[in-house]
C-alpha cells in the first residue's frame, strides 16, 4: 500500500480502537450505575455470576460462538473487524472494571444520572467504531446470518436475539432493570446521529490521504 493509504488505515483503526474503549467504558458505567445493562450485557455478566472468569472474557468467548454459528448458518466468515471486536471489546470492558475508575454512587438521581452519561457515550462509541468500517462485530455478524437464512427484517431479527439473551441472563441471574429498557428503546435513535456525525468525521480526516477510503479485504460489511 501507499504511504496514504497507510495513513488512512491507520486511522481507520484509531476510530476503531477508540470507540471500542468507549463502549466498554459506557458499559462498565452502567454496570456502576445499577439501573440495568444491555441484553447482551444482561447474559455476558449472569455467566460470570454464574460461572466465574469475567464479564470481558464472557463477552469473548459468546463473541466466538456467535461467530461459528454464523458461519454454520449463512456461511459468513469473519473478517479482522468482526475479530478485533470481540477481543478488544472484552479486554477493555476487564481493564476499566479493574481500574474501579468511577465509585459507586448513592442514590436514585444520582445513578440515573450515571446511567443517562454511560448511554451517551455508548452510543458515541458505536458510532465511532462503525465508523472505520473495519467490520460489524460477532452480534451483527449473527443478525445477518439470521435474517439472510430466513429472510426475515432485520428488525425483527435483532429483537429475538436480544430477547433471547435477555432471557438467558436474566435467568443466570444478570441485572435487568428499568435501564434495560432505556437501552433497548434509545440507543438506536441515539446512534442514528452519532453514526452519521463520525462518519463525516472520518471522511474530513481521510482527506490526509487525498483519496477515497480503501476497505480492507475480507471485511464484513453490512
Amino acid at each position: 500500500m501507499s504511504k496514504k493509504q497507510w495513513i488512512k488505515l491507520g486511522i481507520q483503526y484509531v476510530m476503531f480502537t477508540v470507540g471500542l474503549a468507549i463502549m466498554a467504558f459506557a458499559c462498565y458505567m452502567m454496570i456502576i450505575a445499577d439501573l440495568g445493562v444491555a441484553p447482551w450485557d444482561v447474559l455476558n455478566i449472569g455467566l460470570y455470576q454464574t460461572l466465574g472468569l469475567t464479564i470481558g472474557t464472557w463477552a469473548q468467548l459468546v463473541g466466538i460462538f456467535i461467530i461459528i454459528i454464523s458461519y454454520l448458518i449463512a456461511r459468513i466468515r469473519p473478517g479482522i473487524g468482526t475479530i478485533l471486536n470481540m477481543l478488544f471489546f472484552g479486554w477493555f470492558i476487564d481493564l476499566f472494571i479493574w481500574l474501579d475508575l468511577v465509585p459507586a454512587f448513592e442514590g436514585f438521581i444520582k445513578n440515573i444520572l450515571l446511567f443517562l452519561v454511560s448511554l451517551v457515550l455508548m452510543s458515541i462509541g458505536i458510532g465511532m467504531y462503525l465508523s472505520s468500517r473495519l467490520g460489524a462485530g460477532p452480534r451483527d455478524t449473527f443478525m445477518i446470518a439470521i435474517h439472510e437464512r430466513k429472510g426475515w427484517s432485520i428488525q425483527i431479527v435483532r429483537s429475538i436475539i436480544e430477547i433471547v439473551a435477555l432471557t438467558l441472563g436474566w435467568l443466570l441471574g444478570g441485572p435487568v432493570h428499568i435501564g434495560t429498557i432505556l437501552v433497548a428503546l434509545l440507543t438506536g435513535p441515539m446512534i442514528q446521529h452519532t453514526i452519521p456525525f463520525f462518519v463525516n468525521i472520518m471522511k474530513k480526516l481521510e482527506k490526509i490521504g487525498g483519496e477515497e477510503n480503501v476497505p480492507l479485504k475480507g471485511s464484513f460489511k453490512h
